[in-house]
């Protein structure tokens, strides 16, 4: 898979859950919200369900996911990045916007809290986090914001940090598995999920709208 660079994506900032972003907020993007992909897509499957395939663009740039209610529910959020090597850290600033009262939940328990979380997948993953493949999708699990509620919100989760694989890798205790993983990254973006894993999705109880307004792999 091809890699590229982020740069730095700037993202819109919305007014209102029905709202249209200003020209004033507004900025110029290298990722377009058709780069995006809300998944994860495995063998023509797509363990996102009740959404579209990509975010929805705004009028002067930017984009949003309107969150489902259940049995929908939106799980991984990405895009092709290429090789995170000489990458220092992932900057996450998104908004959140929900009609009053509504709840952002955990699909699989919404008993437990809702999650985001910086994550990025090593090229050539085959999802069954056997073997080696244990180590091919990595979480900012130390960096993860919980409950998902309604407000503007910010995640810095540094490369050298504590990152943790599918099972029991971390990057402390399988650091030559980690250096791999960023020198042959292939999609970085967030996960969404709470219950019994940090990317297996989060539903809303109303309307619920999620912004990204400023994504950064510096």
């Amino acid at each position: 898979m091809p890699s590229r660079s982020a740069g730095l994506l700037a993202l819109t900032l919305l007014a209102s859950c029905g709202g249209a972003a200003s020209n004033a907020e507004a900025a110029a993007t290298e990722v377009q919200a058709s780069d995006w992909v809300i998944g994860p897509v495995i063998k023509g499957d797509n363990y996102s369900r009740g959404v579209p395939l990509h975010p929805t663009p705004l009028r002067g740039g930017g984009w949003y996911i309107d969150l489902p209610q259940a049995p929908g529910s939106v799980r991984y959020v990405t895009f092709r990045h290429g090789s995170l090597a000489g990458k220092s850290r992932v900057v996450l600033r998104y908004r959140v916007e929900a009609a009053p009262g509504v709840r952002i939940l955990a699909r699989t328990d919404p008993k437990p809290a809702s999650m985001i979380t910086p994550y990025f997948q090593r090229r050539g993953d085959d999802w069954t986090a056997r073997g080696r493949f244990e180590t091919y999708r990595w979480y900012a699990t130390f960096a993860t914001h919980t409950p998902i509620r309604p407000g503007n919100h910010l995640i810095v989760a540094p490369l050298d940090g504590p990152w943790t694989a599918v099972e029991t890798s971390n990057a402390r205790n399988n650091p030559a598995a980690f250096r791999a993983a960023k020198a042959e990254a292939d999609q970085v973006g967030f996960v969404l999920g709470g219950g019994d894993g940090y990317g297996h999705g989060v539903f809303a109880t109303g309307r619920a709208r999620l912004i990204v307004t400023e994504f950064r792999v510096e």
